[in-house]
């Protein structure tokens, strides 16, 4: 076949093959665009980048392609009715499915070019219809059908991006202006009084505070309830995603909660809370479950389902070629299918359960106690909402392993010298890897934060425990003397600091410790919890069996990813030029003299052993380099010098526990959201289970309208 044969066949056969690929780009990312919530796998990320790209384009370019059938096809020919019957179903394909309609949160920002982009493609969409003119009905009433569909499709898409728009999603959750009691009407009432004669003197009574310090017992909450609880907590907590602020009953109804939920429920709570927000941000959730949402839902049902039903009843098919009738079929079959089960995930949901369970009358609580039972079944408490995974990269690691090669020194060439950022690409690529976040772990980092809400009830006490990040831990266990200094410094040197000592104490006592990260019953895959039954006897088991080097090493490996690969999660400064200075000079001290392979073992071994109790380095080297390395030598010498060795494992998985928390209550609700279509981040769990907790700085309303009262003495 020559050139211009395979021209000619790709001409005769290009709209049939893009329409089948449009439609099975569809198929995809209706299934897989929920996917990305629960993985952290960059192939996935890549194949749905790839096709929500693609979706769009091919359906724009065919329907051009179209029309320039129509305009150079000079007949009205059979031919062209059917093909100008599959223009709607471009628009319907444009309107995108209801799991996927933004990949990353910025793409909402797009959504007047989505608007123009509906405006233009239904305009042509009606232009290529016009220019065919078919007249049997089993063409024309199925197509202006399917037309209504894709529109409505189109324009709920476009919607659903404005909606979830930062401006308009802020917007959407203010409230009306609160002016407050009126002062100058009281200071007259006052002055009246007084002026009358009268004595007189103002009471204020003050605001009854939460319960602060009270223990109160821990109980299992049924998952249902957990549901439905979390679905309105997430109507109060969403504003935190735009940096609106909550008020003291937010803080005490959270409060109240949280203190008696498990941990693993309190988790769950928070899991659930972001998917919804995710779904929020990333799909049609917010116009498809409001009442006109739902209303439509029943029309884009019934739309393929009546086109197909006309068109293989209409009898006048035999003048048309048989491959464009089965691809019509297709179409329509694949349309009823996608709306079939797109209609089946939005039942399926907790924001059905919940708008169901509110309604009041005869039979909507059999019909939300049915719809749970489906709901229980696809999505069971066990079920994992993210990833349940956090990132590791360690200095140590990437300073032994990361040789000087003729590739890795172009990489750096083209980085320094034209911001193409390949070695940092290469490097995480290299030494970026992933781990379960166990249950031993969310324990640790749950007991600390409830333990903090139990102490105070004082509203400035929960704010100031957002600041700790590593004070209170040691000050707890009487370190602070020893080592306050470590943590009184800038947050990007501290994290360095507390990494690389981390590593000198963990590989020094490398032959003492548990590792239960692939326990089974602690986390499996998807990092599932071990049974309801079960969990009680487990914790109490770790906290007296399982000491915490294992644990220290994942939130420090977990912070070093944030500092290095998100620092926009992070408020540290120059946390990427200390790193860079800090591995610089572990590199020339590991790879100087003989070029022997050295494993972590023996490169902490070889740190431990200088002396470094004679002078500070910055004495020997100045400012200029940020390198924190020799000092971190410094502090792993004054950590190991705490006993028992139980106490400074403790003190150091407390303050990495701490830690983690100030970078999270530092991170802008932005960012967090953000990371939620990447398979979500520990940060930002840990950052929504603090504001549970009630700690941290978004609490700015601390008391209702002052009580007070002009008391007339007689």
């Amino acid at each position: 076949m020559d050139l211009q044969s395979l021209r000619r066949f790709w001409g005769q056969w290009e709209i049939r093959v893009l329409l089948i690929v449009s439609l099975w780009l569809q198929i995809f990312l209706l299934f897989a665009g929920g996917l990305r919530k629960r993985s952290v796998t960059t192939w996935l990320r890549m194949l749905l980048w790839l096709a929500y790209l693609l979706a769009d384009s091919i359906a724009i370019y065919t329907l051009g392609n179209l029309s320039q059938n129509q305009k150079h096809s000079g007949s009205l020919d059979q031919e062209m009715h059917l093909l100008a019957f599959w223009a709607p179903f471009l628009i319907l394909h444009l309107g995108g499915q209801d799991t996927i309609t933004a990949f990353a949160i910025e793409d909402n920002e797009l959504w007047l070019r989505h608007l123009l982009s509906l405006v233009s493609q239904v305009a042509l969409a009606v232009y290529v219809y016009w220019k065919s003119r078919p007249t049997g009905a089993g063409l024309l009433i199925p197509a202006i059908i399917m037309f209504v569909s894709g529109v409505i499709k189109y324009a709920e898409r476009t919607w659903a991006l404005k909606s979830a728009s930062m401006n308009s999603f802020r917007s959407s959750l203010l409230t009306p202006p609160d002016a407050g009691p009126s002062y100058a009407k009281f200071v007259e009432m006052y002055q009246s009084t007084i002026d009358s004669g009268l004595h007189a003197h103002i009471v204020i009574v003050p605001e009854e505070p939460c319960d602060g310090g009270v223990l109160v017992e821990e109980e299992r909450i049924r998952y249902r309830d957990l549901v439905y609880k979390s679905y309105k907590f997430f109507e109060t907590f969403r504003r935190l995603f735009v940096d609106l602020i909550l008020s003291f009953q937010d803080r005490a109804d959270s409060l109240a909660f949280f203190r008696k939920l498990k941990m693993d429920q309190a988790f769950k709570v928070v899991e659930i809370e972001l998917m919804l927000m995710y779904e929020s941000f990333h799909s049609k959730c917010v116009v498809i479950h409001g009442s006109v949402g739902r209303s439509l839902r029943v029309f884009t049902l019934a739309a393929p389902a009546v086109s197909l039903v006309l068109f293989a009843a209409w009898e006048d098919k035999g003048g048309y070629k048989k491959v464009d009738i089965v691809i019509s079929y297709v179409l329509l079959g694949g349309a009823f299918l996608l709306e079939t089960y797109a209609i089946f995930l939005m039942i399926v949901s907790p924001w059905s359960y919940v708008y169901i369970r509110d309604k009041q009358g005869d039979g909507w609580s059999a019909r939300a106690d049915k719809l749970f039972g489906w709901l229980n079944f696809f999505q069971p408490e066990r079920k994992p909402r993210w990833s349940n995974q956090m990132a590791q990269y360690n200095l140590l690691t990437y300073c032994i392993k990361d040789k000087s090669r003729w590739y890795t020194r172009a990489m750096e060439k083209l980085e320094w010298k034209h911001n193409i950022r390949l070695k940092t690409m290469w490097d995480s690529f290299l030494y970026t890897n992933h781990t379960d976040v166990s249950v031993v772990l969310k324990n640790l980092i749950f007991q600390q934060l409830k333990e903090k809400a139990n102490s105070t009830s004082d509203p400035l006490s929960y704010r100031q425990f957002g600041e700790h990040r590593g004070q209170w831990i040691l000050q707890r266990n009487g370190c602070y003397q020893q080592l306050g200094w470590s943590v009184e410094l800038e947050f990007d040197e501290s994290m360095l600091l507390w990494h690389i000592a981390t590593d000198l104490c963990y590989y020094g006592e490398r032959n003492v410790y548990h590792d239960f990260s692939g326990y089974d019953g602690i986390t499996g895959s998807g990092g599932c919890f071990c049974s309801c039954e079960d969990f009680d006897g487990l914790c109490n088991f770790i906290e007296l069996e399982y000491p915490c080097q294992s644990l220290s090493k994942q939130i420090s490996n977990y912070m070093l990813f944030l500092l290095v690969m998100r620092p926009f999660m992070m408020t540290a400064t120059i946390g990427q030029i200390r790193f860079g200075d800090t591995c610089a000079e572990a590199k020339n001290f590991f790879h100087r003299g003989a070029d022997v392979e050295l494993n972590e073992v023996q490169g902490a071994e070889m740190l431990s052993a200088v002396q470094t109790n004679n002078i500070r380095p910055r004495d020997v080297k100045g400012d200029r380099s940020k390198s924190v390395l020799f000092d971190a030598c410094r502090l792993a010498e004054v950590l190991r010098s705490l006993h028992p060795q139980a106490k400074r494992w403790r003190v150091i998985s407390g303050v990495w526990v701490e830690m983690l928390c100030y970078a999270a209550g530092k991170c802008r609700g932005n960012f967090h959201a953000k990371q939620l279509s990447q398979g979500g981040e520990l940060l930002t769990v840990v950052w929504l289970l603090m504001a549970h907790f009630g700690i941290g700085e978004q609490y700015r309303v601390e008391s209702g309208h002052a009580r007070t009262k002009i008391v007339i003495e007689t």
